[in-house]
């Protein structure tokens, strides 16, 4: 499960954003979290490497970290304990990555220290994650659109996923109202 969408990101989207990473001060620690969050299909990946990029920063993707397809929630306590605390504490960080295809768990993905971090995936910025990150970014399209992407790139096989997944977004967003604690709102794709 891949977040990506095949355009490139708004130049004018990334500029946004790192002009708040450029004045960011880290609320823990001396690492700049960068938390790109919103609903699947938004264009949060595509976004998020085109910050890493421009920063030579370096990524830790939410769908490596989810445990399977009903694991949104409980990927937030993961990132907070296995990214988020250590690198407050000036530690590296390293988590476990979901295999996919296995549905298990399988290796390890160390992050290589860094004055930037960038965060990104559904949770990314909600409730216990949200201290830690100096800029949070809001990254949200039309639902049909958002559907059509991820349909378009998993095939019409894992729409049942994608529903149960978008069910899932519902309510934890909804039930920490994500987007309005977000330094920066973007939309991308066509409006509705």
């Amino acid at each position: 499960m891949w977040d990506q969408i095949t355009d490139a990101a708004d130049p004018a989207h990334v500029a946004a954003v790192l002009a708040l990473a450029g004045t960011a001060t880290p609320p823990r620690g001396e690492v700049v979290v960068i938390a790109i969050d919103g609903p699947s299909g938004s264009g949060k990946t595509t976004l998020a490497t085109a910050v890493a990029d421009a920063l030579g920063a370096p990524i830790a993707h939410m769908d490596q970290i989810f445990p399977g397809w009903d694991g949104l929630a409980a990927a937030v306590p993961l990132v907070v304990a296995q990214v988020l605390e250590p690198v407050a504490r000036g530690k590296e960080a390293a988590y476990r990555v979901w295999d996919w295809a296995r549905d298990d768990w399988g290796g390890t993905l160390t992050l290589p220290r860094h004055r930037f971090l960038v965060l990104e995936g559904c949770g990314s910025s909600v409730g216990p994650a949200r201290p830690y990150a100096a800029v949070r970014v809001w990254v949200d399209a039309p639902r049909t659109e958002r559907m059509a992407r991820g349909i378009a790139r998993d095939g019409e096989a894992f729409r049942p996923h994608w529903e149960r997944w978008a069910a899932q977004e519902d309510a934890l967003y909804a039930a920490d109202r994500t987007a309005e604690h977000a330094h920066l709102r973007l939309q991308t794709g066509r409006p509705s």
